[in-house]
């Protein structure tokens, strides 16, 4: 018996969703819920597209206590590596990383079930600049959404700026009170050595693409830069390319 839920050329075949509501007696919208959910299995393999197109003698089975709920929104954190754009305009895409192996599950007690769904809408938030590394935040979570929009400024973003050349006690001073910029006032921010290349930034009220332009005004030149944590939420254990879901517990 075929398992292919999209078997062409074939007038016996009807949409999933139908199937599904006519065998548990509900609405078509219900029936693709359940199916959007992964709740629903053609001959043993799990289908999530309602239009997937099924035969009549393809054996249709729904898990057992589902319920026909939308599938709750999520939020991806993604280590974003240098040179990969969060929009699909050239050939190293952010977006194209999201895929199954490179979900990092970690340790979490209560992990998300991954569905197609979770990477449908999905909107990038804060982005850093392209040739930058570390965190991308990408969400469905409209909650999410206005957090890291109307309250943007105020949540703290840490950063780390490989650079070239030499910093004195001036320049540093410049970096933390928000006149490295000729011209320009930023606000007060927290600026110290990590190493003796690498300097750490801790941003409120500043954006990472103004990391190198405050470099260029004391005199460094920035080589890379790697976002590591925004507000409470940090890459943790993430390695370059690798993504996972927020858990329910945490908050930016």
């Amino acid at each position: 018996m075929s398992s292919n839920p999209n078997p062409k050329n074939n007038d016996n075949t009807v949409r999933l969703s139908k199937r599904v509501a006519d065998q548990l007696q509900c609405s078509r919208g219900e029936a693709e819920l359940y199916i959007e959910a992964g709740a629903v299995q053609v001959d043993g393999v799990t289908v999530e597209q309602a239009g997937a197109r099924v035969l009549p003698e393809q054996i249709i089975t729904v898990k057992a206590g589902a319920k026909p709920e939308s599938v709750p929104p999520v939020t991806i954190l993604l280590h974003k590596p240098a040179n990969y754009s969060v929009q699909r305009t050239g050939k190293l895409c952010a977006l194209d990383l999201l895929v199954p192996e490179r979900w990092n599950q970690g340790d979490t007690p209560a992990p998300v079930r991954m569905l197609q769904k979770h990477f449908q809408n999905l909107q990038c938030l804060e982005p850093i600049p392209v040739p930058a590394s570390g965190l991308t935040v990408f969400t469905q979570d409209g909650r999410v959404v206005r957090r890291l929009t109307e309250e943007a400024l105020y949540i703290e973003q840490e950063c780390i700026a490989h650079v070239e050349g030499k910093l004195d006690v001036q320049g540093l001073g410049q970096l933390c009170d928000g006149t490295a910029i000729p011209g320009k006032r930023l606000p007060r921010i927290k600026v110290s050595w990590q190493s003796d290349n690498r300097l750490r930034f801790a941003l409120k009220g500043i954006y990472p693409d103004e990391i190198e332009a405050m470099c260029a005004g004391v005199g460094l030149r920035l080589l890379g830069l790697k976002r590591l944590r925004m507000g409470r939420i940090s890459m943790a254990k993430l390695e370059e390319g690798q993504w996972r879901y927020t858990m329910p517990w945490e908050r930016f």
